[in-house]
């Protein structure tokens, strides 16, 4: 027995911590028996803490699971044992060792590293900030970006998570799914208007996406931010399938939409057209 199972009690798939709402494998997904339900949580319990709730009690770990606050508290010990949550005053917060599970997947994985260099000449061509997102449920995940000296934005940088809704890229993706997803997926959002230009009806949406998908390219005039405007346009790859998107980002007090359209779609087209056949 190793000094890890001596020091913390092994954690065991327990019916009371499932949460009725807990989602299940797809039919075409592996048997049920298959899937650890302790990994499952504790990755769980780690991406529930996010800017918006830095630091949790044991109890809102629970709530926010759907597990038991027995559960809970065996979950953040494990976590906390190694490394990954530290504790004070009975208040949880990740440390930076959870930027590892993050730097593995940006040192191994192949597209952000395919894609970085195009950022870079893209962005430096322009003289404007440039990212590459994929599809993560209700949000996009920047995989990939380059500032090329300007700074845009906070969001414009690898690891961060943003709505999906009201961003170019996200518009993008959302456009490759077949249209009964899309119905689907705009149906489970909560549309929240979080500048004056947002879209928060799901039909205009809906109609963003089609006109999306119909140009090959979206743009978005501040509806993230205010300041904000974006372009983008999908990476796919020899098949034609979207593996994800790629934006050029301005500040709007410096470039209208117009331009926007017109200085920076063509340089897109081509770094697009150019990764192709390396996706």
């Amino acid at each position: 027995m190793n000094a890890f199972h001596r020091q913390v009690p092994d954690i065991e798939p327990e019916a009371a911590d499932v949460s009725p709402a807990a989602p299940r494998a797809a039919a075409s997904g592996p048997q049920k028996r298959d899937l650890i339900a302790g990994l499952e949580k504790g990755l769980a319990v780690i991406a529930a803490f996010d800017q918006e709730r830095p630091r949790l009690t044991m109890s809102e770990v629970a709530a926010l699971c759907g597990l038991t606050r027995a559960a809970a508290r065996r979950y953040l010990i494990t976590l906390e044992h190694l490394g990954f949550v530290s504790s004070e005053r009975k208040m949880y917060s990740l440390t930076p060792k959870v930027l590892r599970l993050g730097q593995s997947y940006m040192h191994s994985a192949r597209l952000p590293r395919i894609v970085q260099p195009e950022l870079h000449k893209l962005a430096f061509a322009l003289k404007e900030a440039s990212a590459a997102s994929v599809l993560d449920g209700a949000d996009v995940i920047c995989i990939a970006a380059t500032s090329a000296g300007r700074l845009v934005s906070a969001t414009l940088q690898p690891g961060t998570r943003v709505p999906a809704y009201c961003t170019a890229n996200g518009r993008v993706l959302l456009a490759a799914l077949p249209q009964n997803e899309i119905d689907d997926w705009i149906a489970r959002q909560t549309l929240a208007p979080l500048t004056p230009n947002t879209i928060t009806h799901g039909e205009r949406l809906r109609i963003e996406i089609a006109r999306t998908r119909a140009q090959g390219y979206a743009a978005v005039d501040q509806e993230l931010e205010l300041g904000l405007r974006t372009i983008s346009v999908p990476l796919r790859n020899y098949r034609g399938d979207v593996l994800a998107a790629m934006n050029v980002s301005v500040h709007a007090a410096r470039v209208s939409m117009d331009q926007l359209i017109d200085d920076c779609l063509p340089a897109l087209l081509h770094a697009q057209s150019g990764l192709r056949n390396l996706l």
